[in-house]
């Protein structure tokens, strides 16, 4: 995370639901899933929130135990992938938090991390293995994904030639907006966005391995970074189903269903909404059926 950025959330990404602060503590920022407190001149402590946010819109409705699980998962990933290395994350357990947190395991345990501090780079790193998303809507517009042309007639899900880099600016508005590689490279350098390319290749690499060893498939995911003096250090979420697309694919290869996001923001497409603040509520069979997915995307990610 930035140095400390600013305390009010984006304009335009909706309030969030309730959520009890850390008492003694000073907060620094209210994303739109975690709150970012301070924890001395050097370290942060990152709490994931139980909100949900889709389409840039943070909704009205919880989903109970939903920031434990992106909590759990991603601490799972920073401390399994080879690749993850160097890392923001110190420490998950409260116990071991400096002051007022280690007061408060009532309200942080499994859902926050103690990290190193970092000067975060505002470009989203994300790669992509299949067209579907907001690539393939850039895809139909353009014929390109992140000024990568692509051949002609592609559908969506359709598996790429190989794995894209497809950056992404954040925006203050709440909004983040595709970037070609011209326009990640004037964003944040040459030097610093070839090695940010070739960091995400080699994490996404060795995650997707991974998943297919569950039998599960990484479709796209996002990655962020921020810098400790020379060093590129991952930070933020990891792999999460906030943050990434898991396919459970059937005996012929095909999807069966997804363990991310995706099922609310297909429930979301179905509404009258405009996709602006304030969100819809989500019914609780939704909510129910998003805990669900959430947890086995869990126990299938982190299992052996």
């Amino acid at each position: 995370m930035g140095e400390d950025p600013a305390v009010n959330r984006p304009p335009g990404a909706g309030r969030t639901p309730a959520r009890p602060p850390v008492p003694g503590a000073r907060l620094l920022f209210s994303g739109k899933v975690r709150d970012v407190y301070e924890a001395g001149p050097e370290r942060l402590v990152l709490v994931a929130t139980d909100n949900l946010s889709a389409f840039d819109v943070v909704l009205p409705t919880p989903v109970p135990g939903k920031g434990q699980v992106l909590t759990r998962v991603s601490a799972f990933w920073f401390r399994t992938l080879r690749s993850a290395v160097p890392h923001h994350l110190l420490s998950t357990r409260v116990a071991e938090f400096p002051e007022p947190f280690c007061r408060h395991p009532e309200l942080l345990a499994d859902r926050a991390m103690l990290v190193r501090r970092t000067r975060r780079i505002d470009l989203e790193c994300v790669v992509r293995a299949r067209l579907t998303g907001s690539g393939y809507q850039d895809y139909r517009a353009t014929g390109a994904v992140a000024g990568v042309a692509l051949p002609p007639g592609l559908a969506d899900g359709e598996r790429l030639p190989r794995p894209l880099f497809t950056p992404a600016s954040k925006s203050a508005s709440g909004h983040d907006q595709n970037l070609t590689w011209d326009g990640a490279v004037g964003q944040v350098g040459r030097a610093r966005a070839e090695a940010l390319r070739a960091r995400s290749l080699e994490l996404f690499e060795e995650a997707a391995a991974a998943c297919r060893a569950r039998g599960l498939e990484l479709v796209d995911t996002k990655f962020e970074f921020g810098e400790a003096g020379a060093e590129l250090v991952l930070i933020d979420e990891l792999l999460t189903p906030d943050s990434s697309r898991f396919w459970e694919l059937g005996p012929d290869g095909r999807p069966r269903q997804a363990l991310d996001k995706q099922f609310v923001r297909d429930y979301l497409e179905t509404l009258d909404w405009d996709k602006t603040a304030p969100g819809p509520e989500l019914p609780p069979a939704i909510v129910a059926r998003t805990q669900e997915l959430y947890r086995e995307a869990e126990r299938r990610l982190t299992a052996g």
